[in-house]
């Protein structure tokens, strides 16, 4: 289960990778392969995006 203290590359390798990173591009984080992204959690990003992290979080859910 993916949680806001989760950490986006730890998020991409619990499923199917492509399926994760569309559903983060999509709600606006286009920069999956910056250097933040292995030690962000999906909470820091959120609110650096102004994502919900909530609905995010379902919808990365509801694909593992």
């Amino acid at each position: 289960m993916i949680t806001k203290d989760t950490l986006i590359s730890d998020a991409l390798q619990m499923g199917d990778t492509q399926k994760l990173a569309g559903i983060l591009m999509e709600s606006g984080m286009g920069c999956l392969h910056c250097a933040l992204a292995h030690g962000e959690t999906i909470e820091e990003a959120c609110k650096v995006h102004g994502i919900d992290v909530d609905e995010l979080l379902k919808k990365m859910n509801a694909v593992l």
